[in-house]
C-alpha cells in the first residue's frame, strides 16, 4: 500500500495496490500546467479564496520555463559569459578567458543548481497559497471534468472553470532525425556529450539565435540556417542588423533564405544538412530549433468541445477565453509572443476574467520583449517599420554605450539605445536597445510610455552617474537636436 500525502482535506482517497484512486474532487478552478502562466493563474485565483488544483505532467513543477526552456537557457548564457570572459575582452584582449577549456558539464552544473532553486521557490509559493499540486497526465473527460493519470494517482477532478496552460514542445520534422546525441532539439541541448567544434543551427527564431550566440562565444564554429531573409522579423531592423554584424564578427556563418531538405549523420559522427539549394553544410552537431508545437497531444480537447490549429495552438479572445465559455487558455499554447513574462500576465488576467473580475486590466501594447542573444536585445513599443506603415510622423534619437562612462567601464562599447518619438506630440513611441543590460534598461522607457511621457522627460531627469541609464538622456538630446534642425530649416 502506498500513502499519498495531499492537501485535499476530507475527500475520499482509496489505496489499491501501488496506485491511489480518488473519487471526483471538486474545485473552483483547475489549472493544467505549472509553468509561468499556470502558476500565476493559480495564485491569482487562490488570492481571492478560490479552491485551486494544478495538474503537472512532470515530476517537478515549473513547466518548460524552469525545466528545459527559459531558466536553463538564460543560466547557460550567464555561465558562458562568465567562463569565456566575454564581457572583459574589450579590456583585457580577445584571448582573455576565465577558464581555458570549457565543457558541457561546466555549463550544466550551474544550470541544474538554478533549476533546483527555482523548483523549490515555485513549490513553496503554490503550497503557501493552499494550492493542490497533482502530478500526472491530464485529459478532458468532458467540459468540466479532467482525468489525471500518473505513477501515484488515477483520479478525476471537476471544476466550474478550467485554465489550460500546458505550454509547448519543440517542433519535429521528418527531414531532421533527432537522435539526442548529435542531432538535438532545444530541450536536449545540454545533453550534448561534449562541446562541439562546429555546430549547425537550423532556425533563426529567438531560440536558434540565442543558442547560436552562446556557442559562438565559446569558440564553436556556428552555421545558422534560416529560410527567411532576415532574423527576428518582429524586431527593429536596425537593431537586428547590428546583431547580425556581431554574429558574423563572432565567425557565425548566416545562411539566410535557405531551407533544409534533409539531415543525415555520417559514419564518423559528422552531421550533414542538405539544403534545398543543393548546398551541403557539415558540423559535429546540429540543433533543430524551427518553432514549437502546443503540448496538447494527451489533453483530448475534443471531449471539452475544443480544437487546436496545426501547430497545437488553442484560439482565444482578448480575455484568453476559448470558445467554451468556462475554459481559458494562456501561455505558449496560445502562440505569439511566447514569453515567460507575458505568459505570467496572461495567467493573472485569465484568472480574473474566469471569476468575472473586469477591473483587473493590462495593456499588451506596453509589454516589453527580451531576447537573450549576445549582445542582449530588448524593446517596447513600435518599430520604425510599423510607424512608417501607419503613416505616423516620428523622429529617432540614438545613444551608444561608448558615449557613456559606464559603457567604457564595462567594456561594452558596441551597445546602443534607440528612442522613437512622435514629431509633433513628442510622446515616446518605442525604445529599442542592443547591449548588455538591455532587458533591465528597457523598463525605464516602459514606465515613461505607460504614463504617457514625452522625450523631454529624459532631458529634464537626472540619472545616476556613471550608468547606462544615461543613454536615455543622450538619445533624447540626439533626437531633439534632429527635430530642431528640421524645424529651423
Amino acid at each position: 500500500m502506498v500513502l499519498l500525502w495531499t492537501h485535499y482535506g476530507p475527500h475520499c482517497i482509496e489505496s489499491l495496490g501501488s496506485v491511489t484512486r480518488m473519487s471526483a474532487v471538486k474545485y473552483d478552478l483547475i489549472v493544467i500546467g505549472s509553468g509561468p502562466s499556470g502558476q500565476r493563474a493559480a495564485v491569482a485565483a487562490a488570492k481571492i479564496n478560490k479552491s485551486v488544483a494544478v495538474i503537472e505532467a512532470r515530476t517537478m513543477v515549473g513547466g518548460v520555463c524552469v525545466n528545459t526552456g527559459t531558466i536553463p537557457s538564460k543560466t547557460m548564457r550567464e555561465a558562458v559569459l562568465h567562463l569565456s570572459g566575454y564581457n572583459y575582452r574589450a579590456l583585457y584582449g580577445v584571448n582573455y578567458r576565465v577558464k581555458e577549456k570549457i565543457s558541457m558539464a561546466d555549463l550544466a552544473f550551474r544550470v541544474q543548481a538554478v533549476i533546483k532553486t527555482e523548483v523549490d521557490v515555485t513549490e513553496a509559493q503554490l503550497s503557501r497559497n493552499g494550492i493542490d499540486v497533482i502530478h500526472g497526465i491530464a485529459h478532458f473527460v468532458d467540459p468540466h471534468q479532467v482525468r489525471v493519470e500518473g505513477p501515484q494517482t488515477d483520479s478525476t477532478l471537476e471544476a466550474d472553470r478550467i485554465i489550460v496552460a500546458v505550454g509547448t514542445k519543440p517542433a519535429a520534422s521528418p527531414r531532421v532525425p533527432i537522435n539526442g546525441r548529435t542531432i538535438v532539439n532545444s530541450d536536449q541541448i545540454l545533453a550534448l556529450p561534449e562541446l562541439p567544434h562546429s555546430l549547425i543551427v537550423v532556425g533563426g527564431g529567438v531560440v536558434g539565435v540565442e543558442y547560436a550566440c552562446m556557442f559562438a562565444v565559446l569558440g564553436v564554429r556556428v552555421t545558422l540556417i534560416e529560410k527567411r531573409d532576415r532574423l527576428l522579423e518582429f524586431a527593429d531592423r536596425e537593431i537586428i542588423e547590428a546583431l547580425s554584424y556581431h554574429l558574423r564578427d563572432s565567425r557565425v556563418t548566416l545562411r539566410l533564405g535557405e531551407e533544409v531538405e534533409s539531415v543525415e549523420e555520417l559514419a564518423l559522427g559528422t552531421v550533414v544538412a542538405n539544403l534545398m539549394s543543393k548546398k551541403k553544410v557539415s558540423g559535429d552537431a546540429l540543433l533543430y530549433a524551427v518553432g514549437r508545437q502546443g503540448n496538447i497531444d494527451d489533453l483530448n480537447l475534443a471531449a471539452a468541445g475544443l480544437e487546436a490549429d496545426n501547430r497545437g495552438r488553442i484560439p482565444v479572445d482578448e480575455n484568453y477565453q476559448t470558445k467554451v465559455e468556462h475554459i481559458f487558455a494562456v501561455g505558449d499554447v496560445i502562440g505569439f509572443p511566447s514569453l515567460a513574462s507575458v505568459s505570467m500576465e496572461q495567467g493573472r488576467i485569465a484568472a480574473a476574467r474566469a471569476f468575472n473580475d473586469r477591473a483587473t486590466s493590462s495593456n499588451p501594447g506596453f509589454y516589453p520583449y527580451g531576447i537573450y542573444t549576445i549582445p542582449e536585445i530588448s524593446f517596447i513599443g513600435k518599430t520604425e517599420e510599423q510607424l512608417t506603415d501607419e503613416d505616423v510622423p516620428y523622429e529617432v534619437g540614438m545613444a551608444y554605450y561608448r558615449e557613456t562612462a559606464r559603457g567604457q567601464i564595462r567594456g561594452d562599447t558596441t551597445g546602443r539605445l534607440k528612442l522613437v518619438f512622435h514629431r509633433e506630440t513628442r510622446k515616446v513611441l518605442g525604445v529599442h536597445i542592443i547591449g548588455e543590460g538591455a532587458a533591465e534598461l528597457v523598463h525605464i522607457g516602459q514606465a515613461v510610455m505607460i504614463l504617457g511621457g514625452t522625450v523631454d522627460y529624459f532631458v529634464d531627469t537626472v540619472f545616476n552617474y556613471p550608468t547606462l541609464a544615461e543613454c536615455y538622456k543622450v538619445a533624447a538630446f540626439n533626437g531633439l537636436g534632429r527635430l530642431h534642425r528640421y524645424q529651423a530649416e
